[in-house]
């Protein structure tokens, strides 16, 4: 579907483009930028996804940039000053900062020649990642006449049509491929030992593939197993160094490590076709998530497997999540206050902060379920209060001090803090006027040393009062949307609430459904959920293998039967047990011991005779 997608793109129409995971998306909204004038505003919510697109492009000599959380003013000012004057031809945008007045400020000025929207279904209340700062795409479009590419790989027919509405389509166009994955076999197992089934699984198929957990503990006990028992393995989580889950994730991009165990955090915008087998050890939340997620598997062409092993603990465990997931909206509106004292932040104050956030620290502070808070911050971002974004890469930043001729002054007990002092002058413009982020991996392989030892020059320089040096750290941030509201005035909209419940519901019992059927075709299944009525049965999934497997075996057993009734007959209708074994030994005679219980079966249905003398 790609060159109907950006034909239409191209004469000026709004497009929701429908495709499957490995489907080829971003060429859908990159080709028709290229062959435009002026830059692509790309709305994206994975700043993983964006710096990895961003960096894709510029190697390819596209000049491109990436606006997120976790950078500061200034860093966005410059971003959205070389968008606006520069030779870019794509701008990454994540959602939330689409109603900063310093973004707003720049609309005027950019030259966007199209409104991209990747992850569009996060802008559905019906859709499974829904996201309040998407809603801010419909009042985009009111001040930038650009056409729309809206872009998703998991979405169900009511959703589709409330993107469209959403993102305020001039006409309705959605075009989307079958969401078919025909060499991908599913597999669904009810098995209490999961950890000797993935085992065998890995070790029969043979290449790449990936496990996929829930928890992230789980994920380093599970690669630990793994590689103890030959299996090349190693975890990602979004809990890891940002350094180490890029070293990881090249490592089993280039076929180095074998098998990644890792949580939902990884997969995301990552391109390797010859995954072999995805296997899911936890029931997923949705057919949306479960689909996505085992779509990465065979992108070559060639023969995969995507298997779900579950079992009853699932069921327990899904109950559990329905409790976490939706806490009492008492309890949500005192995560809000609480979450104010805990910056003291007073009534009628703090719209847009960004707060650095620690979500065990917040739940140690007040005595409070971590799975709990985060639902209620969840829901508080459902309801536009706030923003939350868990995981963010804050770079290390470092600011000169002191007057650049007094530096040439000053006596260095180590030789390598001047060489750190004058590669950030040389590589750091505006490094004497505020605090500039510094990449701690290019500059520790510029000096030739490692990144600790950056780290530790960089504190010895702050000691010496020359630098202000803030480290680099990972952090969740939360952004507030106005003001501290008073507890009678917080808005908290019960009936959304209902709503979130009851998709929330459907999808997971949809998902249980799936887990355990015991006929039919899966894929057909999964399908027929995303509005494929006609799908065809796929014919390699566990059930259609079995249904094949007991029709071969049926057709066999009637020949058997037919056989068996001929020799009797031959017999004058009586035989004995001598006779039997010397025809069933015959080789010309194309029957195996498995006849014996088909003959039991015709005897007690009365067709055939007992042997004499039985």
């Amino acid at each position: 579907m790609q060159e109907e997608i950006i034909s239409a793109a191209l004469e000026g129409k709004d497009v929701l483009a429908l495709l499957p995971t490995g489907g080829g998306k971003s060429v859908c909204f990159q080709v028709p930028a290229m062959a435009k004038d002026g830059l692509a505003l790309v709305i994206t919510p994975l700043i993983a996804l964006m710096k990895d697109q961003v960096q894709n492009l510029e190697a390819r000599g596209i000049k491109a940039l990436a606006i997120h959380a976790g950078m500061t003013h200034h860093e966005v000012s410059l971003a959205l000053n070389n968008a606006a004057y520069g030779d870019f031809k794509f701008l990454y945008v994540s959602p939330e900062r689409l109603s900063t007045a310093l973004f707003r400020s720049f609309l005027d000025i950019l030259p966007i020649n199209f409104i991209v929207v990747d992850e569009a279904h996060c802008i559905s209340q019906w859709g499974y990642d829904f996201r309040p700062d998407y809603l801010r795409i419909g009042e985009l479009r009111k001040l930038v006449g650009a056409p729309v590419i809206a872009l998703t790989a998991t979405a169900t027919p009511r959703v589709c049509s409330d993107i469209m509405e959403k993102l305020a389509f001039r006409e309705p166009l959605l075009l989307k491929s079958s969401f078919a994955r025909p060499n991908i076999s599913y597999i669904a197992r009810k098995v209490e030992d999961k950890l000797g089934q993935l085992l065998g699984i890995l070790s029969a198929v043979r290449g790449s593939g990936i496990v996929y957990m829930r928890n992230r503990a789980r994920c380093e006990e599970i690669a630990s197993f793994l590689s103890q028992n030959g299996i090349s393995a190693e975890c990602y989580h979004a809990g890891l160094p940002a350094s180490l889950r890029s070293e990881r994730q090249e490592r089993w991009k280039k076929g180095e490590t074998a098998v990644m165990v890792c949580t939902n955090a990884f997969g995301m915008g990552i391109d390797k076709p010859d995954v072999r087998v995805v296997v899911h050890m936890d029931l997923p939340d949705s057919p949306e998530a479960y689909f996505q997620e085992a779509g990465r598997a065979g992108r070559d062409g060639l023969r995969s497997w995507a298997v779900l092993l579950w079992n009853g603990s699932d069921l327990s465990r899904i109950s559990q999540i329905e409790k976490s997931s939706f806490p009492p909206q008492e309890f949500i509106a005192d995560v809000y206050q609480k979450l104010h004292q805990f910056y003291q932040i007073i009534y009628e104050t703090g719209m847009g902060r960004e707060l650095r956030f620690d979500l065990d620290e917040f739940c140690r502070h007040f005595s409070l379920m971590r799975a709990k808070v985060r639902y209620a911050l969840t829901y508080l971002e459902r309801t536009d209060h706030i923003s939350y974004c868990e995981d963010v890469d804050i770079r290390t930043r470092v600011k000169i001090v002191v007057d650049r001729n007094a530096l040439y002054e000053v006596d260095l007990p180590e030789r390598g803090m001047a060489e750190v002092l004058e590669q950030l002058m040389r590589s750091c413009p505006g490094v004497f006027s505020y605090p500039v982020p510094v990449d701690e991996d290019w500059f520790s392989a510029k000096l030739g040393i490692g990144v600790p030892a950056l780290r530790q020059l960089l504190y010895q320089l702050s000691l010496q009062h020359l630098i202000r040096y803030v480290p680099g750290e990972k952090s969740s941030v939360v952004m507030l949307h106005h003001d501290r509201l008073r507890p009678g005035n917080l808005n908290l909209r019960p009936e959304l609430y209902d709503m979130l419940f009851n998709s929330w519901k459907e999808r997971s019992d949809s998902m249980v459904e799936y887990a355990s059927m015991e006929e039919g075709c899966r894929s057909k299944a999964l399908l027929e959920y995303f509005g494929e009525s006609d799908a065809p049965e796929c014919g390699s999934c566990d059930l259609c293998r079995a249904r094949k497997k007991a029709s071969a075996s049926e057709v066999k057993d009637a020949d058997t039967a037919t056989a068996l009734k001929a020799f009797v007959a031959s017999k004058g209708g009586s035989y004995s047990m001598d006779e039997l074994r010397a025809y069933l030994a015959d080789p010309r005679n194309p029957l195996d011991s498995s006849a014996l219980e088909t003959l039991r079966s015709l005897i007690d249905a009365g067709e055939v005779p007992h042997p004499r003398g039985n």
